[in-house]
């Protein structure tokens, strides 16, 4: 049997990476690599240690699940320029709706857009633009955009709606001015 050098190992483990393409434990990483925990954990230790000392927009992290190849945030720009997430218009209505009602009850969503919001919501939780939460005062979940939707659309702050008097104030202005 051939050993493995640290060298070779961290090698191996950047390919591993690269090709799950998701964080992996050191055990996952130990077994696809084919080399004992230790000599795993060296191997990643080297990997993060040659990334951190390079100049390269990919970079090794440590995750709550385990160790990752990604993208250096610096680079996030580059994901949303070419990689646009496809979301069909109803899809796209539901998060403007979430966004501009945020946080507001799932039942308060579907009587707002109708059945529909059962196909979004996953899809729209799934792709990171909304946080899914059980409210606990009602059977509902409550809905919220996150910073990946702030961040990917580029908005800093969303316009808050009239508040019920404000909408009266500002209809009896308009009928004032009209007159």
């Amino acid at each position: 049997m051939i050993t493995l050098t640290a060298t070779n190992t961290a090698t191996k483990i950047e390919a591993i990476l690269y090709l799950k393409g998701k964080p992996l434990s050191v055990g996952e990483i130990a077994e696809y690599a084919a080399c004992d925990r230790a000599t795993a954990e060296e191997g990643i230790i080297e990997l993060m240690d040659s990334y951190a000392h390079r100049d390269s927009a990919l970079e090794v992290i440590e995750t709550p699940d385990g160790y990752s190849l990604q993208l250096r945030p610096d680079f996030q720009d580059l994901v949303q320029t070419l990689i646009p997430v496809e979301l069909g218009l109803g899809a796209l209505r539901t998060l403007a709706a979430i966004a501009l009602n945020s946080p507001i009850l799932q039942s308060d969503l579907i009587n707002l857009r109708g059945s529909g919001v059962y196909q979004h919501v996953p899809e729209l939780v799934e792709l990171g633009f909304v946080r899914k939460r059980r409210d606990n005062e009602s059977r509902s979940y409550s809905l919220q955009v996150t910073p990946k939707f702030h961040q990917y659309f580029q908005i800093e702050q969303l316009p808050q709606p009239f508040e019920p008097d404000q909408k009266q104030q500002q209809l009896e202005l308009n009928l004032e001015t009209e007159v």
